[in-house]
C-alpha cells in the first residue's frame, strides 16, 4: 500500500522520518511516498484533503480536525522551543499592537501564540519563515515571528528579542507548547492509523538510538546550515514528546484549542482528534 507523506526539509522533521522513508524499521508493507515542503504549504496542502499523512501546525490541524487524526508519534511539542518576536529596534510591549509584523503563516501556531497575546495588531504580513530576518533588517516590517532555526541566528544579526511566546504560554499555563503535529485522513480505518502509528514510532525511536543514521539525511536538506545549528534544532525540537504525546501532551493540546476557542480565535473541535 503506497501513502503520500508530507513533512518539510527541516532537520527535526528528517531526522525523525528518515528511518520510515529508507525502511531501516519495519514499515508493515507500507510505503511513503515523500513531499517536502514549508510548514505553510504543507498545512495549506491538507486542507485540500489530498495528502495521507503530513506534518502539520497545530493551529492549522484545528479548521480540519474533521477531516484528519492525529498521530501520538512524531509532534514537535515541549518546553522553551516556541516562537519568539524579534525586532530591529527595541521594541516596548505596549508598542506591538500598533506594529507592522511579519508571521511565518497565518495558519501557524506561532501565529496563533502570537494572536493570543496579542490579538489587536493591526497589519500582519506572511513571509516564509526563512525570509522574516531579512523583511525585519530591510525595515519592510517592524517586527517578526520567527520559528525553527532562526532562534540561533537571530542574535548574531543583531536583532533583539522583544517576547518569547513560547516562555509566555509557558508561564501562564505550565503547560508544554504544542507546535507542529504529523496527521492522517480519516478515510483510513483504524488499523491503517495505528500501524502508521507504530511505524513512525519506531522511526522516531530509531533516530534517537542511532543519531548520525540520518546525518547525510538532513544534511542533504540543510546545506546551509552548520553541524552545529542542526544538533540545536533537532535537540530543541525532538524529544520524549515526539515518541509519544502520553497524557500530558494530549492535554497541552486540548489546552492551546480551548484558549483559542475561549479567545474567539477557532470554533469547535471534535473530541476525537487522536489515533487511538
Amino acid at each position: 500500500m503506497n501513502l503520500s507523506l508530507g513533512f518539510s526539509t527541516c532537520p527535526n522533521d528528517t531526522f525523525i522520518f528518515d528511518a520510515m522513508v529508507h525502511k531501516k524499521v519495519d514499515t508493515e508493507g507500507l510505503n511513503f511516498e515523500v513531499v517536502l515542503a514549508d510548514v505553510e504549504e504543507l498545512n495549506k496542502s491538507a486542507f485540500t484533503g489530498n495528502i495521507d499523512i503530513t506534518k502539520i501546525s497545530y493551529h492549522a490541524f484545528a479548521h480540519i480536525a474533521d477531516k484528519y487524526k492525529l498521530l501520538n508519534s512524531g509532534s514537535a511539542l515541549g518546553y522553551q522551543n516556541g516562537p519568539l518576536l524579534i525586532s530591529k529596534r527595541k521594541v516596548y510591549i505596549d508598542e506591538v499592537p500598533d506594529l507592522t509584523v511579519a508571521i511565518p503563516g497565518k495558519f501557524t501556531t506561532a501565529n496563533l501564540l502570537f494572536s493570543i497575546v496579542f490579538p489587536s495588531v493591526k497589519e500582519k504580513r506572511e513571509y516564509l519563515f526563512s525570509e522574516i530576518e531579512e523583511a525585519i533588517l530591510s525595515e519592510e516590517v517592524d517586527a517578526g515571528v520567527i520559528i525553527h532555526e532562526n532562534r540561533f541566528t537571530f542574535e548574531k544579526r543583531g536583532l533583539k528579542k522583544v517576547i518569547d511566546l513560547g516562555e509566555d504560554w509557558e508561564q501562564k499555563t505550565k503547560s508544554p507548547i504544542p507546535l507542529g503535529g504529523i496527521i492522517i485522513h480519516r478515510k483510513f480505518d483504524k488499523n491503517i492509523q495505528q500501524k502508521v502509528n507504530r511505524i513512525l514510532q519506531r522511526s522516531v525511536e530509531f533516530a534517537f538510538e542511532n543519531p548520525n543514521e540520518s546525518y547525510n539525511y538532513i544534511k542533504n536538506y540543510a546545506q546551509e546550515l552548520d553541524d552545529d545549528v542542526i544538533k540545536k534544532h533537532i535537540n530543541l525540537y525532538v524529544n520524549n514528546f515526539t515518541v509519544n504525546l502520553g497524557l500530558s501532551g494530549k492535554n497541552a493540546v486540548n489546552m492551546l484549542y480551548d484558549k483559542a476557542i475561549s479567545e474567539g480565535l477557532l470554533k469547535f473541535i471534535p473530541d476525537d482528534i487522536f489515533v487511538e
